[in-house]
């Protein structure tokens, strides 16, 4: 009798376990998935996600996003661009500043790009957000890396915008630690879901 309830609760430990297993498991499938999809949709805007800048210089995965936006625009697959992305500490220039500027010098009108900024996946769509909608803009081709996709789709959609997955064809991140970046996502993209991809947000940005 005395182990009765001490069972019933490995029971339920047991249990909750095997259900956060089997729903990160899910999440990770639905991440690596997602980074593989390339829609054939047009949209009202191309979003590309922010990432680091060198000294006013796109780094390598920053050029592959933009080449991508680059690549979509020409196409006639959307007539707006978005870029995003503030500061880091230390830096000169904010990652959509440079983007913005890489963009013009190929030959993208400065009318026809739309700059936010953010430390962050949500803050990268929020900045942006208020310009997207000036424009009655509420579809979106998401542009970022592959293991990004997910989380930045469901936080567009979170926010009221409807995504269209373009990621970059071949992420320059490095190999071996990709990953890492995978496991990062699913647990991100499975907690983002259930308390929302706002807290998310304001969490890792008090920590």
């Amino acid at each position: 009798m005395i182990l009765g309830p001490f069972k019933l609760a490995i029971r339920i430990v047991s249990l909750i376990v095997t259900l956060l297993i089997l729903y990160f498991a899910i999440t990770f499938v639905q991440v690596w998935m997602t980074g593989r999809e390339h829609s054939a949709s047009s949209a009202q805007a191309i979003l590309v996600f922010g990432t680091t800048e060198d000294n006013g210089v796109p780094s390598q995965e920053l050029t592959d996003r933009l080449d991508t936006a680059l690549a979509l625009f020409h196409a006639g697959r959307a007539p707006y661009i978005a870029v995003t992305g503030a500061n880091r500490p230390g830096d000169i220039y904010t990652e959509s500043g440079v983007s913005k500027s890489f963009l013009i010098a190929h030959g993208v009108p400065s009318s026809k790009i739309l700059q936010g900024f953010g430390k962050d996946t949500w803050q990268n769509v929020a900045t942006v957000l208020p310009l997207l909608k000036a424009h009655g803009i509420t579809t979106v081709l998401t542009v970022t890396d592959p293991f990004h996709e997910d989380r930045a789709m469901a936080t567009a959609s979170s926010q009221g915008l409807t995504p269209y997955p373009s990621p970059v064809a071949n992420s320059p991140t490095s190999k071996d630690s990709l990953w890492l970046y995978y496991l990062k996502e699913t647990f991100e993209v499975g907690v983002g879901r259930v308390i929302g991809f706002h807290t998310l947000s304001t969490i890792s940005n008090s920590l």
